[in-house]
């Protein structure tokens, strides 16, 4: 049996891609670290926001359906909130940001410590955690953050389901733990979490009686979680169809690998490996800057460029700009 070490990236489905890239970038401070499409529709982007270097643990990734896109329904077997772990102390910080960016923030105590939660403009549910644990990656120097504030990776995931039996059977086998159960506006939440040191490393869970979700813009896509290597995947391979899901055969993802497993709560669950990286095929100086394609999908490059939507990326930070507290 194999375990994940915690969250590896978390995709979803956005709406105008324009708007996606401006809240992530010029909001939340994010760095566009790769720009492609998605390699199974790829009429559509991928665009993927993380840290300096996009290192696995803080990245966002979005297929961005455009406005004229289905709507998803939140309900059972989705993300209910994705949460960004910050710095201990950056809250307040973070507060008046989100405020000076007319995002509606609520302040919300669980599990002992004050998290804010709030938006993006398609609805996603996302939440800043402060944490004292260290940054995975690097900061990015052109992020109109402070990088004393910059969001280190993600902290974890709020999943809502119809019942947690079976999924709590499946987290055990991945490497969590049941840790802490606390109560906010009513609903319980039960953290699950590993033994690993750093961010990403809980789930929580919380029961829902809404009916099952429907994939739409404003919903998040799947979950990925970590795994070191190649061998690790094919380990966890046996894990999850030892628990009775019926996993995926390894996928080249050109950034890493990746097999998937839907577990019975209907939350599809990602296994991706540590590398090769988002510098696989640009520079860490440049990365996003351009549209990058896989080598068996460049002969289609000419027609893949003239089907996506319009896009504007936004701008890096003047120079000097994430200097100040």
């Amino acid at each position: 049996m194999t375990e994940t070490t915690g969250t590896h990236h978390v995709t979803a489905i956005g709406g105008d891609p324009t708007r996606n890239a401006t809240f992530y970038v010029e909001t939340l401070g994010l760095r566009l670290v790769k720009r492609t499409v998605n390699h199974d529709d790829t009429h559509t982007f991928h665009l993927c926001f993380g840290d300096g270097a996009g290192t696995p643990g803080t990245s966002m990734t979005f297929f961005p359906w455009t406005d004229d896109g289905r709507p998803g329904e939140f309900g059972a077997g989705q993300t209910r909130h994705t949460a960004f772990a910050v710095p201990e102390g950056s809250l307040d910080y973070w507060a008046d940001r989100l405020d000076e960016h007319d995002v509606d923030a609520e302040r919300v105590d669980l599990f002992g410590s004050e998290r804010l939660r709030f938006a993006d403009p398609d609805g996603i549910g996302l939440e800043l955690v402060p944490t004292d644990a260290e940054r995975p990656g690097t900061t990015w120097d052109d992020s109109p953050v402070p990088a004393a504030h910059q969001i280190l990776g993600f902290a974890g995931v709020t999943l809502a389901l119809d019942g947690l039996g079976a999924t709590t059977e499946v987290l055990a086998a991945i490497g969590y733990e049941r840790v802490a159960e606390d109560e906010v506006d009513g609903t319980t939440v039960t953290r699950y979490d590993t033994d690993a040191d750093g961010v990403g490393t809980w789930v929580d869970l919380v029961e829902t009686d809404a009916p099952r979700g429907r994939m739409g813009i404003g919903t998040v896509h799947h979950i990925a979680f970590r795994v070191e290597d190649e061998a690790e995947q094919r380990a966890m391979r046996e894990t999850l169809a030892d628990v009775g899901l019926d996993p995926t055969d390894p996928i080249d993802r050109k950034y890493f690998t990746a097999i998937y497993a839907r577990e019975p709560g209907g939350v599809l669950f990602e296994f991706s490996t540590m590398g090769p990286g988002f510098d696989a095929d640009e520079p860490v100086e440049s990365l996003g800057e351009r549209l990058t394609l896989p080598e068996w999908l460049e002969d289609e490059r000419a027609e893949i460029e003239a089907a996506l939507p319009p896009f504007e990326a936004p701008a890096p930070a003047p120079a000097g700009a994430n200097g100040g507290d």
